[in-house]
This record gives structure tokens, C-alpha cells and sequence, in this order.
């Protein structure tokens, strides 16, 4: 944990470096920008002070030729620029992808969250920000002295009016950001949380339309955007007002320079150059922190969107191993297995121990909210145990590096969810699909036939608008998933919930084949009519065995209802585990 916590420190580190590094390049050409602006008023003041008084086609040629070259060079250092930028927001998406998603992956499973999806909207926003202008205003403001003091050199009264100028407009840039900086902050979280529950809600949108539930959450959707659109238009309005502001009060100040230049060349103190030359120079010398107050919403958005991934990524580190672990065979070991979900003391799963062996099948049983579909994601590593440990062939099924681990497991959740993409990419895990396995893994699920009377076949897209799949055509399609490739732990969680007579003998057949190639099944399941086919059993109760051993001699104890009778005193009852504010002590 502590190594893994390190790289993801060292990664965080290392993208600010890179960062900081890229805006101290951007900065120097920046530097060399705002110089070759000077060449624009430089050459209209010696056009004005020299060739409209000497009446020299030579001078204004070489003008000509010197302003044109400065202004191509301009044009060269800006695309430089521009391209550096982009690179920038390209290094940075291309190295933080990847981790920002699986941790927010992680973070989903434990929290049931959509921090997936907007780690993704705020990596986007992130990257499109420093591909951005706005990025560039502040550097473009850091060099505002260098207009300054050329103000300050033509008369030091331009400077004068240059710095008063600039002391203003940084007064409302402060002005601003106090107004608008904490409910715009509080408008985007209220955005970010009534996206993600309305995401979360129309998950079920059968559900929701089935038994009219719209208009009740319409109403509550709507509360919540009322309030996050009232603080954003106030935000709004502010920030408007103040730009608007900004921008009467800079157009004030060119008059007031153009005055000030007027009253000078009247007292002889300047040309009439100067006069044209100083008022550009007022404009660029306040273009930027003009501009810093209309984007200062995206430098917020941009920096909250930072935060957020930065706090993600560090707090939700994969703590798997990074190594591929080659295929292996061998013994399933469940070692006193306590689990309670996040930020809770009720402990879910409280000493679970057993083991098997290649080539056998568990039938795991016990009345709703046993904790049986908590200690199946244990078994495939979707879960962390608080302590003990899940172990096939000696390596924990949680640390496992889950590129290799997904050729070794297969998993049938309650809920099955196909992904967007074809039958036949789904039944291969969206990997290079390979026909033969394909094929195979359907074949032995009983689904091939199935898939044949589909519209277009394996190729029938699970996303096509036009054609649904019912729900046990979902579990059958679910379980030729699990089965692909021949993995070596099969986990099938209630795998006939959805399932007809036919269904369940196929699914049957699919769990002999599977043990007759050597591979460790466990079934969780409440009809009884699929425990034919099991070796072991175990019952579960308020997350503890209470029985564990051969079929015939626990099968007795499961009615035909699907309810399990424990005898109040078991022979082989499991011993009760401590709790999880125990073993934190």
C-alpha cells in the first residue's frame, strides 16, 4: 500500500513539475510576444515623428521591412506557443487517464458512485483549459512591467496614468473574485451532484416509468437545479457587472491617456507620436487583466476539476499488483475472511474460512442479507477483506494484477449488465474476440442456439435500440461470459434468478462442465433445484458459516422453499469472529 501510495504521489508530483516546467517555457515566450508587440506603436510613433516630416520612402521602407520581420516572428513564437500548450494538456490527459479512471472505479465499487464518469468530465475540462487561452493571460500579465516601463520612458506621466490605470483594474479583478469565487464554487458542486444522481437515477428509467415515480423526482431534479441555476445566475450577474465595469473604466482610461497626451504635446513636453504610441500601449498593458477577469470562472472550474482528481487519484490508489501472474492451478483458500463496507462498523462478512480444490463445486445458501453476494465479490477480488484473505493457488485474489487474474476468474453477478458492443464482444470480455472460445464458451452455457436466433447473431449489438434482450437472455449471454477462455474459479452469483426449466438444466450442464475440466465453481443460488449438481455446501447466516461440508450431508437442512432450518446447537458450526472495531484494535 505505502509503494503504491508513493507512485501515486510521484505521479501527482511529477505532472505539477511538468506543469510548472511547461508554463515556465510558455512564460519566456511570453516574454518574447510582449516584446515584439512593442514593434506595432514603435513604428506608427516613427512614422509619425520621422516620415511624415522628412518625407523619407527610405526610412518608411526600412520601417516596412524591420516591423514586418518582428511581426513574423511574432506570428512563429505564438504558434510555438499555442503548440506548447497543447502538448502540455496532451502530456498531462495521456498520463493521468488512466490512473484517475481505475481510481475512480475503485472508488465507485466501495461508495456505488458515479466518480467515474466525472473524473472523466474533469479530466476533459482540465485538458481543454490549458489547451485554452485563458491559460495564457496571467503569463501575458506577468510581463505587463515591460509596457509599463515603456509608458513610463515616453513621458513619465503616461507611466503615471499606465500604473493608475493598472492599480484599478487589479483592484476589480480582486473585487471580482471575492464576489463570485464561493458561489460559483458552490454552483458547481450542486451541478456535479444533481448530474451524478440524475445518472444514477435513469439507470432504472424502466423502474421510474413503470411505476410512475417521474413526477416525484422531476420535482426533486428540479429543486435541485433551482438551486444550483440561482446561484449560478447570481454568480453570473456579478461577475458580469464587474466585466462590464472593467471594460467602461479601460475605455475611460484610453481617453484619459489621449488627454494626457493632448495637454503634453500642447506644453511641448512630447511629439504627436507618442500620443498614438502610449495609447496602444495602454491597451496591451491592460488587454490582459482585462481578460483575466471575464476567464477567472475558468481558472476556479479548472482548479476545483484539479482538486477533485488530485484528491481522487491520491486517496483512491489501486493497492493491486502491477505484475502479470502467469495461469496456474490450485486450491481456493478462504482464510477468516471479516469485511464491512466503508466508513462502517457493522461488520458484513465476520470470519468466513473454507477451502476447496480443483475440479470442485460450492453451493453457498442462507436466507437474504446473509452476506453471500458480499463474500462472492471477496472471492473475485472486487472487495478489500478488512482482514484475512482470499487465496487461489497462494496469491490473494484481491492483489492480483487484473489483467491476468481476468484469464483465471469468471463472474456471474446478481445484476448483469452487458456492455455497449456486440454479443460476441461481450461473451470475450471486449478483448480481440477469438471465434473458437467464443463459441465454445457459448456452447457450454446452452446458449449458442439462443444466439443463432438473434437478429444479426454474435454480432447483434446489446446496445441496438431496436432489439432488447430479455432478462434471462441477459443471464445465459452473462454466463458464456464467465465461462470464456476457461477460467479457473467460476463465481456464479444467483446465475438462474431469470432462468426458465430449460435455462436451469443448461446451466446445470454449463457448471458439470466446468468441474469435469478442473476448474473451482461456486454457486450461489435460493432455489434448491440447482444444488443438485454441488459437491459442497455452506450455509451462511448473518455472515457466518454455519454449516460447511458434503451436499448429502447438509442438503437436509434446506427446504424445498429455498429456506434454511440450522439446528440451534451444529456440530461443525463455525466459531464466531471478531468484530471489525476488534481487529482495528
Amino acid at each position: 500500500m505505502k509503494a503504491v501510495q508513493t507512485a501515486s504521489d510521484a505521479l501527482v508530483r511529477d505532472l505539477q513539475r511538468s506543469f510548472v516546467g511547461g508554463l515556465g517555457y510558455a512564460g519566456f515566450l511570453s516574454l518574447c510576444v510582449n516584446l515584439l508587440l512593442l514593434t506595432v506603436p514603435l513604428f506608427m510613433m516613427q512614422v509619425q515623428d520621422r516620415v511624415t516630416v522628412s518625407h523619407s520612402y527610405d526610412t518608411l521602407t526600412m520601417l516596412l521591412v524591420v516591423a514586418v520581420g518582428a511581426l513574423a516572428l511574432y506570428g512563429t513564437i505564438e504558434f510555438i506557443r499555442s503548440l506548447t500548450f497543447q502538448t502540455m494538456a496532451s502530456i498531462f490527459a495521456r498520463r493521468l487517464n488512466l490512473p484517475a479512471l481505475q481510481a475512480a472505479v475503485s472508488a465507485s465499487l466501495e461508495q456505488g458512485s458515479g466518480q467515474a464518469t466525472q473524473a472523466i468530465r474533469d479530466l476533459n475540462d482540465i485538458r481543454f483549459f490549458i489547451a485554452s487561452s485563458a491559460i495564457a493571460t496571467p503569463l501575458e500579465a506577468a510581463w505587463s512591467p515591460v509596457f509599463l516601463a515603456v509608458l513610463f520612458a515616453l513621458h513619465p506621466v503616461y507611466g503615471l496614468v499606465g500604473l493608475a490605470s493598472l492599480i484599478i483594474l487589479l483592484l476589480l479583478g480582486v473585487l471580482s473574485d471575492m464576489l463570485t469565487r464561493r458561489i460559483l464554487k458552490e454552483a458547481n458542486e450542486a451541478g456535479v451532484a444533481s448530474i451524478n444522481e440524475v445518472g444514477s437515477s435513469l439507470r432504472h428509467a424502466e423502474t421510474i416509468e413503470a411505476m410512475g415515480m417521474l413526477p416525484a423526482l422531476s420535482q426533486r431534479w428540479r429543486g435541485q437545479q433551482l438551486v444550483m441555476i440561482e446561484q449560478l445566475d447570481m454568480g453570473t450577474r456579478r461577475a458580469k457587472f464587474i466585466a462590464a465595469l472593467t471594460r467602461s473604466c479601460r475605455m475611460t482610461m484610453q481617453l484619459a491617456v489621449y488627454a494626457t497626451g493632448a495637454v503634453l504635446i500642447i506644453r511641448a513636453e512630447v511629439t504627436a507620436g507618442t500620443l498614438m504610441a502610449a495609447s496602444i500601449l495602454l491597451g496591451r498593458l491592460l488587454a490582459p487583466f482585462d481578460s483575466m477577469i471575464t476567464d477567472w470562472r475558468q481558472w476556479v472550474l479548472a482548479a476545483t476539476a484539479w482538486k477533485r482528481v488530485r484528491e481522487l487519484v491520491l486517496s483512491r490508489s489501486s493497492q493491486r499488483q502491477t505484475v502479470p501472474t502467469p495461469p496456474c492451478q490450485g486450491d481456493l483458500v478462504v482464510d477468516r475472511v471479516i469485511f464491512a463496507p466503508a466508513g462502517s462498523e457493522q461488520t458484513v462478512i465476520k470470519g468466513v474460512s473454507f477451502s476447496l480444490e480443483p475440479g470442485e463445486v460450492l453451493g453457498i445458501v442462507g436466507p437474504s442479507g446473509a452476506g453471500k453476494s458480499t463474500l462472492a465479490r471477496l472471492l473475485v477480488g472486487v472487495l478489500k477483506p478488512n482482514a484475512g484473505g482470499v487465496y487461489l493457488d497462494g496469491h490473494s485474489t484481491y492483489l492480483w494484477e487484473r489483467g491476468s487474474f481476468g484469464a483465471m476468474v469468471g463472474y456471474l453477478p446478481q445484476s448483469v449488465s452487458l456492455l455497449n458492443g456486440t454479443i460476441a464482444e461481450n461473451i470475450a470480455r471486449m478483448r480481440a474476440p477469438d471465434p473458437h472460445a467464443i463459441l465454445e464458451a457459448a456452447r457450454i452455457a446452452g446458449v449458442h442456439e439462443l444466439i443463432g436466433r438473434l437478429p444479426l447473431g454474435y454480432d447483434t449489438s446489446v446496445a441496438d435500440s431496436d432489439f432488447k434482450l430479455s432478462g434471462g437472455q441477459r443471464q445465459r449471454i452473462g454466463l458464456a461470459r464467465a465461462l470464456y477462455g476457461l477460467p479457473r474459479l467460476i463465481v456464479l452469483d444467483e446465475p438462474n434468478a431469470n432462468l426458465d426449466a430449460e435455462g436451469e438444466q443448461s446451466l446445470i450442464r454449463a457448471v458439470a462442465a466446468a468441474r469435469e475440466s478442473g476448474a473451482i465453481v461456486i454457486l450461489i443460488a435460493h432455489r434448491p433445484s440447482v444444488m443438485q449438481v454441488v459437491d459442497k455446501l455452506l450455509i451462511l447466516k448473518d455472515g457466518r458459516v454455519q454449516q460447511f461440508g458434503p451436499r448429502a450431508a447438509i442438503a437436509g437442512m434446506i427446504t424445498p422453499g429455498g429456506r434454511v432450518e440450522i439446528e440451534p446447537a451444529a456440530a461443525n458450526a463455525a466459531p464466531s469472529a471478531p468484530s471489525v472495531r476488534e481487529v482495528k484494535a
